[in-house]
């Protein structure tokens, strides 16, 4: 018999065949480690408890991260560090205040939207314990060896889109950062796989420093179920894409091959080691850019364009400003199809830098709850921040960076205009 003129199946059947020739099993006695390893990786009981360790590392997140937040880091930058730095500079606002406290008589920092407010508070106030917290349990995960069987859980789903099991480890990573997330792509075996996997990341999965500002904001004011509706209807985002792709990008998807090891017990310098690696990476790579998207902004506000000159205009005239500007051009964009705000540039502006700042620009602007749902989701899969971007340009060449800002552009006006019909219809836009 020719064997490779047998369909894969045949070769199976014959593998299995093979097999029972050659090796001798024995009936093994199973030790609780057993037992709970078959439980989490077959369907009927694994999903149930993959639902609850993931609700367990959503409520030790916004626990950890709301106890350091709102019980430390809010009372020492508006009570203290504010007060402070506001009564350091000249009490007449000027260009150099505008740039580095941001606005006069702010109470406090989150809203001040200054260099050294703003920009220093976010991700030292707020982003850090949030990006603690997502790093910690990740390392508990992996160490533990959850981490391969929720891959072979969830294999048959992620086959739907054209991806395999292992595309759940950078998916889980980017929601920590996407830099990391779009790294771990790497383990993917094709370039096509590679390239989606890097492609629905960097639109639709929030990081773990805006799921930080998003708890900050709007789970505070709207409770946890509106942040969990924009979560829902990104993921819907990333499995319609994601089909998309898949039946129109050419090339194969591999079945999953993974040696799932037994579950052990997670040392304490394991876990403190991959969450500081992580965490340094956060600070060396993200924080640069949450300052200099605060210093972006500020200059955009007080910087305007007269008679092909740029002039310095004061915080009466910022309709003046450069910023004021491009939300008057785009205001029929903005509120034409997508039906927010045209001061919703500043954040779309800032998102190019840090997503994290511009959620957090998103709750000074007024607007409905239905308005907020679609500027998060906007921010959210609009263009990916200036690292992620460096990180696409570097693994997918130029070629492959432009297409993924082509099919960026095509999601948002999608989905964001399928956010405003939706208001609509309800009577709500």
């Amino acid at each position: 018999m020719d064997k490779l003129k047998l369909t894969p199946e045949e070769r199976w059947n014959y593998l299995d065949k093979l097999a029972a020739k050659v090796v001798t099993l024995k009936p093994r006695r199973l030790s609780l480690k057993d037992a709970i390893g078959d439980l989490t990786i077959r369907p009927l009981t694994g999903i149930p408890i993959a639902l609850g360790i993931l609700f367990s590392v959503w409520m030790f997140f916004s626990t950890f991260a709301g106890f350091f937040t709102d019980g430390f880091m809010v009372p020492l930058f508006d009570e203290h560090y504010l007060p402070w730095i506001q009564n350091t500079f000249p009490k007449e606002p000027s260009w150099l205040y505008a740039l580095l406290v941001g606005t006069p008589g702010a109470d406090n920092c989150f809203e001040a939207f200054g260099v050294l407010t703003t920009g220093l508070f976010v991700p030292f106030g707020v982003v850090l314990w949030a990006i603690i917290a997502l790093y910690l349990s990740i390392a508990l995960l992996e160490d533990i060896g959850y981490l391969p069987r929720l891959a072979v859980l969830v294999d048959n789903i992620l086959h739907k889109i054209g991806l395999h099991g292992f595309a759940i480890v950078p998916t889980i990573l980017s929601f920590g950062c996407n830099i990391p997330g779009v790294t771990a792509a790497r383990i993917l075996e094709t370039k096509k796989e590679r390239f989606m996997m890097m492609t629905i990341l960097a639109i639709f999965i929030p990081c773990g420093a805006q799921l930080g500002i998003m708890e900050e904001t709007i789970a505070e004011e709207y409770g946890n179920w509106l942040m969990f509706a924009i979560i829902g209807y990104l993921l819907f985002g990333y499995f319609v894409v994601g089909w998309v792709l898949n039946k129109i990008l050419p090339g194969r998807s591999p079945e999953i091959l993974i040696d799932i090891p037994p579950y052990q017990r997670p040392t304490w310098k394991n876990l403190t080691m991959k969450t500081w690696i992580r965490v340094k990476s956060f600070l060396v790579h993200a924080v640069p850019f949450v300052i200099l998207g605060s210093l972006l902004v500020n200059i955009l506000y007080i910087v305007g364009i007269e008679n092909g000159n740029l002039t310095l205009v004061s915080f009466e005239e910022s309709d003046k400003s450069i910023m004021g500007r491009l939300s008057i051009a785009l205001e029929p964009v903005l509120a034409g199809w997508f039906g927010v705000p045209k001061e919703t540039i500043l954040p779309l502006v800032t998102a190019f830098l840090r997503k994290d700042l511009a959620v957090a620009q998103l709750s000074a602007i007024p607007m409905s709850m239905y308005q907020l749902f679609t500027s998060v989701v906007l921010i959210s899969i609009y263009f990916p921040c200036i690292a992620t971007f460096a990180m696409l340009w570097k693994e997918l060449g130029f070629k492959g960076l432009l297409k993924s800002i082509i099919i960026l552009i095509i999601s948002a006006f999608t989905f964001g205009g399928l956010l405003h019909g939706l208001w609509m219809l309800m009577g709500v836009a």
